[in-house]
């Protein structure tokens, strides 16, 4: 059974998650750790929890969510996984960086390119990915139906969505995938989201302004 480990990264707050289970085997979302003192406790939890990291996953790839892939890759000599249509805001993120005053240095690296209805395996435990673009081109989310939750990366918060004013974002593409990829989910499916505290999908049906009948 999947544990989740949340982590709150740099100054922009983004939720990387580590997900693992009893024989120590565990996968990195999205490593947001900017700060060496992020880094050093990302490290630090794996290590002093006997952990052995098989994967680093990343939803999309705008800046936030993409600062500690080059730490995480060296560290523990993994291949990023991604969508493909997220290589160019990958390959933007540096500039993007420069723009906050945030500089750091992007992964370099072979590729494993994830899509829709894809299984992510962690021994006996599975993730599908869920394609889910509209925030970005190439948007995934992983989603685990034995177990109830779905990483979702910047498509669904707690009562708010991703935004879509950045370079390939669409609203209405957004909204149309939520409504038929992820409230297709039970309700009592768990969002741990890329920013701010964690959710369900039945509560975002009912309440989130973004959703709501006629919205």
């Amino acid at each position: 059974m999947l544990k989740i480990r949340p982590f709150v990264f740099s100054p922009i707050q983004e939720n990387t998650y580590v997900l693992y289970h009893e024989n120590g085997d565990c996968l990195i979302v999205d490593p947001g750790c900017y700060f060496n003192a992020e880094k050093d406790e990302l490290e630090a939890f794996i290590t002093q929890s006997g952990l052995k990291p098989r994967m680093l996953l990343n939803t999309h790839c705008h800046l936030d969510h993409v600062f500690g892939n080059k730490f995480v890759a060296d560290t523990w000599g993994l291949t990023l996984q991604l969508h493909e249509k997220e290589l160019p805001l990958l390959n933007y993120a540096p500039a993007s960086g420069l723009m906050y005053d945030m500089p750091f240095d992007n992964y370099k690296g072979d590729y494993i390119f994830l899509k829709e209805g894809d299984t992510i395996r962690l021994g006996a435990d599975e993730l599908r990915v869920i394609e889910a673009p509209g925030h970005s081109p190439g948007h995934i989310c992983f989603y685990s139906a034995s177990q109830h939750f779905i990483i979702s990366g910047d498509v669904l918060f707690n009562r708010s969505i991703g935004r879509t004013d950045l370079p390939g974002g669409d609203h209405d593409t957004l909204l149309r995938n939520i409504r038929e990829k992820l409230f297709v989910l039970p309700d009592d499916t768990v969002v741990y989201s890329g920013h701010g505290p964690v959710t369900t999908i039945g509560e975002e049906k009912k309440l989130n302004p973004f959703l709501r009948d006629g919205a």
